[in-house]
């Protein structure tokens, strides 16, 4: 049995109870075939919602500013996105297999306590995209009721935590239901926008700007490292499906869902950018709403504020269970309605602390955000692929993971070196307004480190892992599969 959890598939006991309430039982364990449920289409419409938000135009209005002329901006992202999709969606085949929350499955590679380094740069994802969501939906707010970012910013801090209480299936169901409402909009704005704007409108910036290779790249790796990003939420929400789901329509659902919305929106903000001067995503959608009748801006923006809501809720939920696998690692927690609501809290003190410290002037933040995610994940995501499609091929002892005296250890070298060696390699290529690598500066300013963090740490870890016990490893699972499956019986 477990030393580290005393039960990694405990509450809820009987099929009465877990019908019986409306707030998710689960947090870090893991998931019983008997509590499986969900359809794999729903990743779809999750992932569209999940991606269709305001932040995913921001990247679209960063390629005018820096020389690129609409088209190739258009191209850039498009590229950049349905590149760091593939990886993305990879992840969600991950959920099922194993029944586990995403982040907790790098213990196999790094270890119980490794992986702190990995859960770090997670806690950094969620938390990051919660404040500039909530900056920017309390500028959507505005827009239509008064107040100001003392009252919003803890109300909607607020109002996430209590969706991440109710926890997955509520999510799922609001994230399901907004991709119409979403669609229906969205194809409005963007019919207006393409049939307003021409090329004897652009902007005085935009007016000069052409192909640039430089600006090319760090288009291409800001979409690619945003839709990288989401590899940390994947099997959070693919974990309740069935063992048996297809693996091709889970990862096709996903890939789907989340390389379109990233697409669309950027480009959108792409043509918004290159014909507003100075953009920002609320005045952009407001003004090209208005132009079919006065007001359905502001509606668009408060359809896109609900989004944000609900992606707050997303991201709360993710920090809230790397968090609490984080603080497992070093010391034994129990997977409680309790503990959630404990480290919810503690998420939204620490989004609302920094969003009232944000500059007001958020594009330039964001840009580094959006590139410091792309450094910090692109090795881990690496190892984790590495580690579940070509070392273990998706078959763990899920107990093991729980007992930081199993086999996975509380120190993995082999993931850890990988990584670390991984994140080096690539800081020579590193391009941001604080810190520019001396390759990216030949190179014009060109950032192609997502590239190296993937063949470097993918590929050390797989050299490494040749020597694995792949014997005892097979023993542990038939242990794993009994403890776990017999407990939940």
């Amino acid at each position: 049995m477990s030393t580290n959890m005393t039960n990694p598939a405990s509450p809820p006991s009987t099929d009465s109870e877990r019908r019986g309430t409306v707030i998710e039982q689960r947090s870090i364990d893991y998931v019983p075939r008997s509590e499986r449920h969900g359809k794999v289409w729903h990743q779809g419409p999750f992932w569209f919602t999940g991606n269709f938000v305001l932040p995913t135009m921001v990247i679209g209005f960063i390629g005018p500013v820096i020389g690129l002329s609409v088209w190739w901006t258009v191209l850039a992202v498009i590229t950049g996105a349905c590149f760091g999709t593939f990886f993305m969606a990879f992840h969600a085949n991950q959920g099922p297999r194993t029944g586990l929350p995403q982040m907790i499955q790098s213990r196999a590679q790094f270890g119980s306590r490794g992986a702190i380094v990995p859960f770090a740069a997670s806690v950094f994802v969620y938390i990051g995209f919660m404040v500039f969501d909530t900056i920017l939906a309390t500028q959507g707010l505005l827009l239509a009721f008064p107040g100001d970012k003392l009252f919003w910013y803890p109300f909607l801090i607020a109002l996430s935590i209590l969706i991440a209480v109710v926890g997955h299936d509520l999510l799922h169901f609001i994230q399901r239901w907004l991709t119409g409402l979403l669609v229906v909009v969205f194809v409005i704005i963007t019919v207006l926008a393409i049939v307003h704007f021409d090329s004897t409108t652009v902007t005085e910036t935009a007016s000069t700007a052409g192909w640039d290779g430089a600006s090319f790249l760090v288009m291409f790796s800001l979409a690619a490292g945003y839709n990288i990003s989401y590899a940390i939420y994947v099997s959070d929400y693919s974990r309740y499906l069935p063992q048996n789901a297809s693996a091709p329509k889970l990862i096709g659902w996903t890939y789907l869902g989340a390389a379109l919305s990233a697409s669309w929106l950027m480009s959108l903000g792409a043509l918004l950018g290159s014909h507003i001067p100075d953009a920002d995503a609320i005045g952009a959608i407001k003004t090209v709403g208005d132009m079919l009748f006065p007001g359905f801006g502001t509606f668009a923006v408060l359809v896109s504020t609900v989004a944000l809501i609900s992606i707050m809720g997303v991201n709360a939920y993710g920090a809230m269970l790397t968090g609490t696998t984080a603080v497992d690692g070093f010391r034994k927690v129990s997977a409680t309605v309790r503990l959630r609501v404990i480290g919810l809290t503690v998420v939204g003190l620490v989004t609302l602390a920094i969003a009232l410290l944000i500059p007001d002037d958020y594009l330039s933040s964001f840009n580094n955000f959006v590139l410091l995610m792309l450094y910090f994940l692109v090795p881990w995501t690496a190892v984790n692929l590495v580690d579940f499609y070509l070392v273990r091929h998706g078959k763990y002892a899920i107990a093991e993971i729980f007992n930081p005296r199993g086999i996975y250890g509380r120190w993995a070298w082999r993931g850890m070196v990988a990584y670390l060696i991984g994140f080096v390699a690539m800081i020579p290529f590193f391009y941001t307004s604080f810190y520019v690598g001396p390759v990216s500066a030949a190179l014009g300013g060109a950032d192609i480190s997502f590239v190296v963090g993937l063949i470097v740490s993918g590929g050390l870890y797989l050299l490494f892992s040749r020597n694995l016990d792949h014997a005892a490893e097979a023993e542990a699972r038939v242990r794993s599969e009994l403890e776990l499956e017999g407990a939940a019986d």
